[in-house]
């Protein structure tokens, strides 16, 4: 792994979260394309509370919302989401388990005929807990795992914390219960995600989902956590080469909607998805995400300041989702609101931009996303890279992200030799470089 130093101070590792911001504006107006688009699926933080804080987690998770919903208003919300055409529910935290009434809520969101799932960073999820999920009505758990352990527990900032995912993971195999993995790559752990893996497939896990760490939260606070987005020229054949070992064992391998697009690799990856490659991003279209305070966003990952649409405390949930313009901004996208490289990219219409998420987050718009492996590859071909460098810091709040600026340097000549043969053999590793000095807030 890439050693990383001492945490920064200067930010709350768990801040205290302000209450919702209430009455928010609800357009009112269904139309159409409003109702055509349905959630098929929806992430809900049950809680905020966690007993870890992650070095790289976007929602700065570790204290409870203040205002968190109660269980009758969980249940009615349940019964929103299944009416509104929710198939898949998938809890979070935080840590799901660390509220009381998890198990309750799960159980209506089985008897409303939803999936249920959790993903969970395993700290906590012992063997009672697990088979009381299996009676719950709980199908499966992702647990969280991100590198050896060395690495893991670094990123977790809890030693010991890999042992006990590797142990939740036994607990799960052991009732029977669908077992999977999601692991985010970034620069501490890239070089040993192949070892990490085989090791999980030993384990018996039966589904690995991988993304790439985006500069939200408190990996926003240490850019030695983050890819530079030249890297996705070794992150795409990485994952190529461990879905390939995946294939042979019977493992599924989902790439997560911020590893892509459209370069040489994604008929491999996606091949089996519709159209045969990824598509544009799903918020707001096939995806719901909830906070724990009621809040409503079109994806569970976009920053909170900028996409939450509406509280269920103030409008029923299927009001926010058809009459929110924070909910309707891939309904309503246009080729016009990509910039930079996205905007002249032969994929525009198709991707838009890719993950809105990640793009916001880095340089605080959507709408052009360096982390793209087509586009990294069409610099190589030019000899010029992408980095990024931070410019102004975040305020430390959950789902808050740092503000980092792109921009192009020419390729060292016998590191562009190297990037070559990778995208030619998907074999190999660029070296690994310091990242840039953050540049001053009052030169933003």
């Amino acid at each position: 792994m890439t050693a990383l130093g001492p945490r920064p101070r200067l930010l709350p590792i768990a801040p205290h979260p302000a209450p919702a911001r209430r009455a928010l504006p609800v357009i009112g107006e269904t139309r159409p394309v409003d109702e055509r688009w349905r959630p098929n699926y929806a992430v809900w933080e049950i809680t905020l509370a966690c007993d870890l804080a992650c070095r790289h987690c976007g929602s700065r998770a570790g204290r409870a919302r203040p205002d968190e919903l109660t269980t009758e208003e969980c249940l009615d919300l349940v019964d929103q989401m299944a009416d509104l055409g929710v198939k898949e529910v998938t809890m979070i935290g935080g840590e799901a388990y660390l509220r009381e009434d998890w198990l309750d809520i799960a159980r209506h969101v089985r008897k409303r005929g939803m999936i249920c799932t959790v993903t969970t960073g395993g700290r906590g999820l012992t063997r009672d807990r697990v088979f009381a999920a299996k009676e719950a009505g709980i199908q499966a758990f992702s647990v969280s795992v991100d590198g050896l352990r060395e690495s893991h527990d670094a990123l977790r900032a809890a030693q010991g914390s890999h042992e006990a995912a590797l142990a939740a993971l036994s607990y799960i195999k052991e009732s029977g219960l669908r077992s999977s993995v999601n692991t985010q790559i970034n620069r501490p752990n890239i070089r040993e995600i192949p070892e990490a893996f085989a090791m999980l497939l030993d384990l018996g896990i039966k589904a690995w989902q991988v993304q790439i760490t985006t500069a939200m939260g408190r990996a926003g606070d240490e850019p030695e956590i983050l890819l530079e987005p030249y890297q996705m020229i070794e992150v795409l054949p990485l994952v190529t080469r461990m879905k390939r070992l995946a294939q042979k064992r019977g493992v599924t391998v989902w790439p997560g909607n911020n590893i892509g697009y459209f370069g040489p690799n994604e008929d491999e990856l996606r091949g089996n998805w519709p159209g045969g490659h990824r598509g544009s991003c799903g918020a707001g279209r096939r995806t719901l995400g909830i906070e724990a305070n009621g809040d409503i966003k079109g994806c569970p990952s976009l920053p909170s300041s900028d996409y939450v649409g509406g509280n269920v405390r103030d409008a029923k949930l299927r009001a926010i989702w058809e009459g929110t313009k924070e909910l309707r901004f891939m309904r309503d996208h246009k080729k016009e609101e990509l910039s930079g490289f996205c905007a002249t990219c032969y994929y525009a219409d198709e991707c838009k931009g890719g993950c809105q998420w990640t793009s916001h987050v880095l340089r605080g718009f959507r709408g052009d996303n360096p982390y793209c492996h087509h586009r990294t590859i069409e610099l190589l071909q030019r000899g010029v890279r992408e980095r990024i460098r931070k410019v102004v810091a975040a305020p430390g709040e959950p789902f808050d992200y740092s503000r980092f600026e792109t921009f192009e340097e020419p390729w060292p000549e016998d590191e562009r030799k190297m990037a070559e043969a990778i995208v030619a053999t998907n074999e190999g590793w660029l070296p690994i470089s310091a990242p840039s000095a953050p540049r001053s807030s009052s030169a933003a």
